[in-house]
């Protein structure tokens, strides 16, 4: 219904970028006010602004992906439109009301021809930032101390990955790079905090290649993850989805792509390694894939536990930070929130998540939560960073 509702306030905004372009345009060269090449500019861009909806209605194939690849960078040039075009008529409406030097000439052609070729290099300039930063992976190191002794190390380096998205945005090249960043850390552990895939296992090219690259991560103790919010099969448009009182799971090809990339996946379950510490992974708090059953409280999970012993949970989304603390667990590691994706997205998630991103300590509890290595939606970073997280553990008890 939300998405139904939003349409027409969609179309609204595509004509008022459609308004403001072809006006710059005009005034740019009278070439552009000809009814033949407003034509060809007009089916132009109605194919990009309608790539979110018939990427939906077309089988996949080829064309679908091209059409979701348009759709995705079109999201995030699309809010740097709006922003940029509010910022200015803003000014605009403003700087009418006011005397000064150059007024003038401001509100001449060349002055709407100078404003908008301003505009369009900021545009190009933020957008090629953007796409810069989502392809370039970074390492966020922290260094936590647990109070509590293993008898066979000091200490503990882990890797957690979350949010690779594996679909449209994301394949192969990306995943190549994420492993010789994560093999590079030496780590002892590596957790993949969910949102492994993009909800649609078909939309993943070449799956073969990418689990081969993912067995090529080197740990001590193996790679360990859980599912998220988006690793269920279901059809997103512009970030809604559709028949929400129908359960959707993961689909049996996820489940297997996992096990080929030599990846344990944990579902509201536990594993103790060598007979040191506890990794738990549950399912998503909302989306719980392929058991319908109610995930188990943080009290459920650790009740059973020796509390002596380290306790690592890996949970997609950063939620019962506290209950977590209650229950014993010592470090908590979630993604989820990207940290906003695209500015200035990351100071709304900041009001959504009692940590949105980075770390925080309840208790005796460490809490990081990552920004994550792969897209939503816009195949862009403003303002934020695909990573990897390096973390050192001390057991210092």
């Amino acid at each position: 219904m939300l998405a139904l509702f939003l349409a027409p306030v969609y179309l609204i905004l595509c004509w008022y970028i459609w308004k403001r372009w072809t006006h710059w345009l005009k005034h740019c060269h009278l070439l552009f006010d000809k009814p033949l090449v407003k034509g060809i500019i007009g089916v132009v861009y109605l194919f990009v602004i309608t790539s979110l909806l018939t990427s939906m209605l077309f089988p996949q194939n080829l064309f679908h992906k091209f059409l979701k690849v348009i759709s995705n960078y079109w999201l995030g040039i699309l809010l740097y439109i709006l922003l940029i075009l509010f910022i200015v008529d803003f000014l605009r409406i403003i700087l009418k009301k006011i005397s000064f030097s150059r007024k003038e000439f401001l509100f001449s052609r060349k002055g709407c021809v100078f404003v908008g070729t301003l505009c369009l290099c900021i545009l190009v300039l933020i957008s090629g930032i953007g796409v810069y930063n989502a392809s370039v992976i970074k390492t966020t190191n922290y260094e936590v101390n647990v109070n509590k002794t293993v008898e066979k190390r000091k200490d503990l380096r882990i890797v957690l990955v979350a949010d690779m998205h594996l679909g449209y945005n994301i394949g192969n090249l990306h995943m190549k790079q994420m492993v010789e960043k994560i093999n590079k850390e030496k780590p002892d552990l590596v957790v993949i905090a969910g949102d492994i895939f993009d909800n649609e296992y078909a939309a993943v090219y070449q799956p073969e290649e990418i689990a081969k690259t993912l067995r090529n991560i080197k740990s001590t103790y193996g790679v360990y993850a859980c599912y998220g919010n988006h690793d269920v099969e279901e059809k997103i448009l512009a970030g809604f989805t559709f028949d929400d009182d129908k359960h959707k799971e993961s689909s049996k090809e996820m489940d297997d792509f996992l096990k080929k990339a030599g990846i344990k996946l944990l579902k509201d379950e536990g594993v103790l390694i060598d007979n040191s510490f506890y990794v738990y992974g549950r399912p998503d708090a909302y989306k719980r894939g392929n058991t319908k059953k109610q995930r188990k409280s943080p009290m459920e999970i650790t009740k059973n536990m020796d509390r002596e012993k380290p306790i690592i949970m890996i949970d997609h989304q950063p939620k019962e930070l506290q209950e977590m603390a209650d229950a014993g667990v010592d470090l908590d590691l979630s993604g989820h929130t990207h940290d906003g994706q695209l500015f200035p997205g990351n100071l709304f998630v900041k009001l959504m998540w009692e940590n949105s991103y980075g770390y925080l300590q309840k208790g005796t509890m460490h809490n990081i939560v990552t920004s994550g290595v792969g897209l939503f939606g816009p195949n862009m970073r403003v303002g934020t960073k695909s990573e990897i997280c390096s973390i050192l553990v001390h057991f210092n008890k």
